[in-house]
């Protein structure tokens, strides 16, 4: 089920006449962020994991990639060059895929300040999407996946941290879509066909 989150938009993916091409998807782990942005990219959307900044970061210190070695290295980046530090490490990289594509998408938006930053440079052409996902759920999820699982004491801690310290409630609040994955996969990809038809993105 999608639903629209934002009156901004004078029609689907619209505001103003400008055309949405530029989708983040946010929502806390385990929600399925993760299987529509591997959706979009078989389809041929290019896209950006701002996890991957993490994840680079971590290899080239020589450390284990373990979810507290991520939390770590998440902090100390967005704590010395600021909150919204992987939304300009971003920016580069995202022009130069909307230079060469209709489309573009943005898998893990995490704080205000990237919302902020990424709205200043993109403006109405960037449409969020939350994926939203029950609590219980999202950590039975997050148990079984085959990267980095979480028991759901890590499951909480890492919610708690993401939202105390990473200002990860914001860009859900203010997200212009919600998707709920409380359901199957075929169900989950089907609201996000919907949708992308809605708002005429294509790769």
């Amino acid at each position: 089920m999608t639903f629209p989150r934002s009156s901004r938009l004078t029609l689907p993916g619209t505001a103003g006449g400008v055309q949405a091409r530029l989708l983040a998807l946010v929502g806390m782990p385990g929600s399925g962020k993760s299987l529509l942005a591997k959706y979009m990219e078989d389809k041929g959307f290019p896209q950006f994991r701002f996890g991957g900044i993490t994840i680079d970061e971590v290899v080239r210190r020589g450390w284990k990639v373990t979810p507290e070695n991520e939390r770590i290295v998440r902090e100390e980046i967005r704590a010395r060059e600021g909150m919204d530090a992987y939304a300009h490490r971003a920016l580069p990289i995202v022009r130069g895929m909307l230079e060469q594509h209709h489309s573009a998408v943005i898998d893990g938006l995490y704080s205000f300040g990237e919302y902020k930053t990424l709205r200043a440079e993109f403006g109405a052409e960037l449409v969020l999407l939350a994926v939203i996902c029950d609590r219980a759920l999202r950590y039975a999820r997050l148990g079984v996946r085959p990267e980095r699982p979480l028991t759901p004491e890590e499951a909480e801690r890492r919610d708690i941290t993401e939202i105390e310290t990473l200002e990860k409630g914001g860009p859900i609040a203010i997200a212009d879509y919600a998707i709920l994955n409380n359901g199957s996969k075929e169900e989950t990809i089907a609201a996000l066909e919907r949708l992308l038809d809605d708002l005429s993105l294509r790769p």
